[in-house]
């Protein structure tokens, strides 16, 4: 805690606590009929422990705030369209307003703006008394249509006469401290005033006359000068605060005060300080949206969308207990195999051979089904709660702190729905989207506080809430010219003239509210202060002015780094020297043999190990996806020829086109998504029929397509699909022809069969036809010059060599030879095993 004993308080004369006693005997007060009203609550039991230190005997006044003696006297707001500022019930009173207005249509996109504009207006009607706020709302209706003039600010506008009216017609807790009994009932109202002017205590004080009496701070002695430390960035930022916090314990400043200007590294802060166990009392604590209790809800809500993506619904039964883990993998392979992006594409008929998995899709859909319909919002919170239920999530959130903050928030808890079930607004009829905004708006705007722990050692509290506040140690990150802005940006969307007209913070207020808080700040008799150089994209960031200011008028040095150094004896990685013979390869295709003669590590690693990627099941259709496409439509195309064989021209084309229609919905792919690649479809098709005809026209005829075929050698088996086998009809002779497809640059397709022996796929497909004479070659299928055929002429002689050196090779794994990683040039570049194999940090 706080030092027992600190001039601001105990200083004879100056102090608050000799300021409230001489307060209490002008006017003769008795201090158990006296209040002193304190400019927020965190601040009450460090003045209650201060009074009863230098007053242990006899009576003590009542230290308040301003909401907890309103709710201390019974106030609340009861009216069923009373702004509440509880986010989750003023977002359900925002549509009906809107709508009343005439905005319905805009509900979705003003809802948000409207409860803002009426919370930023509503501390000014609670300082008006009950009896007089409507005079107050006349004569604000003039001051809010200020330089709103404009045709294009008329939604701006309306949202601000709605929120004006909207916060002139609320009941506030507050409301009862307007009630004569209250300053009747206490001899003496004693106010410490933040930095900032409340609007309600200046209006209270007013109404209470003499009884009043007003703290002074007293003038501080010279501040000691803090110590300045310029970061490069925000992780250097977090962890010099960091170790900062942790020299100021290990000296016995506890516990150390830690500003909190920016969530995110207030966070990464906090993290740092609990791996080293260090006890935190946080006061801000964190949005409850970016807890994982919350992304579970969201995660929720957004797998039972209609059109959710299969990795929307993966999501959430990864994080479903209800669902088994191995099923849930299961399922998440067959999707990503057959590439299926949209969850309504899958069916439980999908995977016959693994009921587990067809019974898991059935049980996901009838639990999505559930939350599909439109209802009230009390029907939603059952209905999700019963499908958090079922799927297992209900126990995990339960047992987590911030996952029972949720269902608090959300009135997720049996009964809680009751709360709306009197509310009109709450019986309009929401989809799941409204519902999922909803939700979301609920989540965003309550926070999550973890429980205080006993003898903290650091305080997370904001800048301003250091008022009166005494502590030995101050650690102020995020003091950089965006985050510590001298002059802050007023928050709305209210005009100059409408803040003024309305009362409301002007900047100049806030920026001496800003500059009032940080000279109290400096006055910890130990503090460092800490900004980043650059923010995330790399942009410079200069210090604060206030720091700025700071630094030119002290002259003082950067401080020292706090983080103590290591010496750490550098451990390079060692070259792998994998064996593989306990795994030997019993299935041996193409381009895993291709991996082999590129690199032996990699034929080791995603080959013998199986270490292969996850496909992404969304994304941008790339060259690939193309290929893929192309593949199937030939195959279409073709197979549809041998049946119905047509030669002219415009019936082939209406043939292929039809075909492509085709494999374009099997493939569910998006018309939006496909544009490019549909785009030079025409070309690409034309292409290829041009091509085709001299082919046949020369003997060529179709005769299989992605053919599955297997050679045995042994204990291998040669396995492989073959893009196209042809049937070539020359000079008296029929001769296969092995065809695969390429969609790549023909300088690419023409290196291939420049070094014959160097190529692998098409003698390893014409090792698994059981013709002893044969042709192969690549067809590349292009967009600019068309269809071109790429012969390997010498593929006969190259598949005889290439089975024996995989039999070669197969055997020397067998007997232990190395696999070492081999790989040069673009076999590492884009190599999947490359950071298995750690290349970049081997030894020299």
């Amino acid at each position: 805690m706080p030092s027992s004993f600190d001039p601001l308080w105990h200083a004879p004369g100056t102090g608050l606590l000799a300021q409230m006693r001489a307060a209490m005997a002008q006017r003769q007060a008795h201090p158990a009929r006296t209040v002193v009203l304190l400019p927020y609550a965190q601040l009450m039991p460090l003045a209650q422990r201060f009074w009863a230190q230098a007053e242990p005997d006899g009576f003590a006044p009542r230290f308040e705030s301003t909401l907890n003696w309103s709710h201390g006297l019974g106030g609340v707001a009861v009216g069923a369209h009373d702004l509440r500022f509880d986010t989750a019930m003023d977002m359900l009173q925002a549509p009906v307003l809107l709508e009343s207005a005439g905005l319905g249509a805009q509900r979705e996109a003003l809802s948000a703006r409207l409860v803002e504009a009426a919370h930023q207006l509503a501390p000014l009607a609670a300082a008006v008394p009950p009896a007089e706020r409507a005079d107050w709302a006349a004569q604000a209706r003039n001051a809010v249509a200020l330089g709103m003039e404009a045709p294009v600010l008329a939604l701006e506008c309306v949202v601000a006469r709605i929120a004006l009216e909207w916060a002139a017609a609320s009941a506030y807790a507050t409301d009862v401290l307007w009630n004569p009994s209250v300053p009747a009932a206490l001899d003496c109202i004693i106010v410490l005033d933040g930095f900032q002017t409340e609007p309600l205590v200046e209006a209270l004080c007013r109404s209470w006359g003499d009884k009043v009496a007003r703290l002074v701070r007293p003038e501080p002695p010279a501040p000691a000068l803090p110590a300045l430390h310029a970061a490069s960035d925000s992780e250097d930022e977090a962890l010099r605060a960091a170790a900062c916090v942790l020299r100021h314990i290990e000296a016995g400043r506890t516990p150390v005060a830690l500003v909190a200007t920016d969530r995110l590294l207030t966070r990464r802060i906090r993290a740092m300080l609990a791996a080293q166990n260090v006890r935190i009392r946080d006061e801000t604590g964190w949005k409850l949206s970016t807890t994982r209790a919350a992304a579970q809800m969201v995660v929720t809500l957004r797998a039972a969308r209609w059109d959710a993506s299969s990795d929307a619904v993966l999501d959430w039964l990864k994080n479903a207990p209800a669902f088994r883990p191995r099923t849930v993998q299961a399922l998440e392979k067959a999707l990503r195999k057959a590439a299926v992006q949209s969850w309504s594409a899958w069916s439980p008929e999908a995977t016959p051979r693994q009921p587990a998995v067809s019974d898991a899709v059935l049980l996901a859909n009838q639990l999505r089904a559930t939350l599909q319909a439109a209802r009230p919002l009390v029907q939603w919170l059952a209905a999700v709660r019963a499908l958090l239920q079922a799927s297992g999530q209900w126990p995990v959130l339960v047992a987590d702190a911030a996952g029972a903050k949720l269902l608090a928030a959300l009135r997720l808890e049996e009964g809680a729905e009751a709360e709306f079930a009197q509310l009109p607004q709450a019986a309009r009829r929401l989809r799941l989207a409204e519902f999922s905004g909803w939700v979301g708006d609920a989540l965003e705007a309550a926070s999550y506080v973890p429980d205080h722990p006993q003898d903290e050692q650091v305080v997370v509290l904001p800048l301003s809430q250091l008022l009166a506040r005494p502590f030995p140690a101050l650690v102020l990150p995020g003091c950089d010219e965006v985050r510590l802005a001298v002059s802050p940006e007023p928050p709305g969307a209210w005009t100059a003239s409408q803040r003024e007209a309305l009362g409301l913070p002007s900047r100049a207020v806030l920026e001496a509210a800003s500059r009032a808080a940080w000279a109290n700040a400096l006055q910890t008799p130990h503090t460092d202060v800490l900004w980043r150089q650059s923010d995330a994209s790399g942009e410079t960031l200069l210090a604060s002015p206030l720091v700025q200011a700071l630094w030119i008028k002290s002259a003082l040095a950067p401080a020292a780094d706090p983080r103590v150094p290591r010496s750490l004896a550098p451990q390079p990685s060692l070259r792998p020297l994998p064996v593989g013979a306990a795994l030997p390869v019993q299935r041996l295709s193409a381009s895993a043999y291709e991996d082999l003669r590129r690199c032996p590590y990699r034929f080791f690693g995603l080959r013998q190990l199986g270490l292969q990627e996850s496909q992404e099941l969304t994304g941008e259709v790339d060259k690939r996806d193309f290929g893929t496409w192309l593949h199937a439509v030939l195959k279409t195309f073709h197979e549809a020829l041998n049946t119905a064989p047509v030669q002219d021209i415009s019936a082939r084309v209406a043939m292929i086109n039809l075909a492509s229609e085709q494999v374009t919905r099997d493939m569910h792919l998006e018309p939006g998504e496909f544009l490019p690649f549909a785009s030079a479809w025409p070309r690409v098709r034309d292409g290829y029929l041009a091509w085709l005809a001299p082919h046949e026209a020369a003997g060529g005829r179709f005769e299989q397509a992605e053919s599955a075929l297997e050679l045995p050698l042994g204990p291998l088996t040669l396995i492989g699909t073959i893009d196209r086998v042809d049937q070539v009809h020359a000079d008296g002779s029929t001769t296969a022809l092995v065809i695969d497809y390429k969609t790549e640059n023909a300088l690419a397709t023409q290196k291939r069969i420049k070094q014959p022996l160097e190529d692998t796929q098409l003698a390893f497909y014409a090792a698994l036809l059981p013709q002893d004479t044969l042709r192969a070659a690549y067809l590349n299928v292009g967009e600019k010059d068309g269809s071109q055929l790429f012969e390997q002429t010498e593929v006969v002689e190259v598949r005889d060599a290439l089975v024996h050196g995989i039999l070669d090779d197969m055997q020397r794994i067998a007997d232990g030879a190395v696999l070492a990683a081999l790989g040069e040039g673009a076999a590492c570049t884009f190599c999947a095993a490359r950071g298995l194999c750690r290349k970049d940090w081997w030894s020299v």
